[in-house]
């Protein structure tokens, strides 16, 4: 957010939200052409949230507006990387193992990817 924003449903108080999310538009159309079931974290501190995970990421930071460890995002990535690919993955299995918890990283979740050979 930028600091004079009061509104956080308006993208212009954002610095860069606007970039996060036509990227995962971008990624999504990609993912739909050729049909692939890609996982996107996207966002970084005071992000727009909603319309991050309205674009189609599966999970984003920041719903409370704050900031974020830096390795939040790579604790989600590891989480959803080593889990099975038959079992989904919410935020409320990763929530405690985060920094600030839900405050910090939202989302709807994902299928694991690990894969047996």
């Amino acid at each position: 957010m930028i600091k004079r924003g009061i509104n956080y449903n308006d993208i212009y108080n954002y610095r860069n939200s606007r970039h996060f999310i036509n990227t995962v538009k971008e990624a999504r159309r990609y993912d739909k052409e050729n049909h692939k079931e890609t996982v996107i974290f996207a966002g970084a501190c005071q992000s727009y949230f909603e319309a991050i995970i309205l674009a189609g990421a599966n999970f984003a930071s920041s719903p409370a507006r704050i900031l974020i460890d830096f390795l939040d995002p790579l604790i989600i990535a590891e989480k959803v990387a080593t889990t099975e690919k038959y079992r989904y993955v919410t935020i409320d299995d990763i929530s405690k193992e985060l920094r600030e918890g839900k405050k910090g990283v939202g989302g709807i979740g994902a299928n694991g990817k690990m894969t047996t050979m």
